[in-house]
């Protein structure tokens, strides 16, 4: 499959925003209420998402903050999209599947372009090399105040906090990178207040995507 090959842009819906701002959960609970609609979809992840993906997300996410320079991030999580989109992404939507992904291309502007000072037209310029016009069709930003999104990262344990490691003033600066990207475009981006309950911003999530596409999805509990 080509750069850029599939029409179905629209079936791709993506859940980003700051480290800790609830993606994982709210990405699984929506897969669910797809699920359950008999809708046939995928649920994948950036940076991973696909076996060579997830190989280059350990370099990204594991180590020192400063193993790497924001150019040298970007290099990576391009070589890390082109092998979702051409493994998971652009495969599962040629057969006709709605695609969840927990981070995209967003994740990129905001990290390396706006708070990692290569400036999105930059980054941009990367994603059309790369990626060619392809764009997911809803992409949910889930806003949170940094310090609280920092407190959660930091206790998941889990060793991929490399980003986290760069302190709060980075992710202040993510965050509102982040803002900026979801009110440049109100058509493609939703800013989902994320300080609330999981069920509460599930809820707004589920209305989001059904007056986006014309669903009639319904939320369910975590646990099924």
């Amino acid at each position: 499959m080509g750069i850029g090959s599939s029409s179905i842009t629209n079936d791709m819906i993506v859940i980003d925003g700051v480290d800790g701002a609830g993606k994982g959960v709210q990405s699984r609970l929506l897969l669910q209420s797809f699920e359950n609609a008999g809708l046939p979809t995928i649920l994948t992840r950036e940076p991973g998402g696909s076996a060579s993906a997830e190989d280059i997300r350990d370099l990204l996410v594991k180590g020192k903050p400063e193993k790497w320079d924001s150019m040298t991030e970007l290099l990576l999580m391009y070589a890390s999209r082109r092998a979702h989109l051409r493994d998971t992404i652009w495969p599962a939507l040629k057969a006709q599947k709605w695609v969840i992904s927990d981070r995209f291309a967003d994740s990129s502007r905001a990290f390396q372009g706006i708070a990692g000072e290569l400036g999105i037209d930059f980054v941009d310029e990367i994603h059309r090399m790369v990626v060619g016009d392809f764009n997911p069709g809803l992409v949910l930003i889930l806003d949170i105040p940094e310090s609280i999104a920092l407190q959660r990262a930091l206790q998941r344990g889990d060793g991929e906090d490399r980003f986290e490691k760069k302190g709060s003033a980075y992710q202040a600066r993510v965050r509102q990178a982040f803002r900026q990207i979801a009110l440049s475009n109100t058509k493609t981006y939703s800013l989902i207040d994320a300080n609330q309950t999981i069920e509460k911003v599930n809820l707004q999530i589920l209305q989001t995507v059904n007056q986006h596409f014309g669903l009639l999805l319904c939320p369910v509990n975590e646990d099924g």
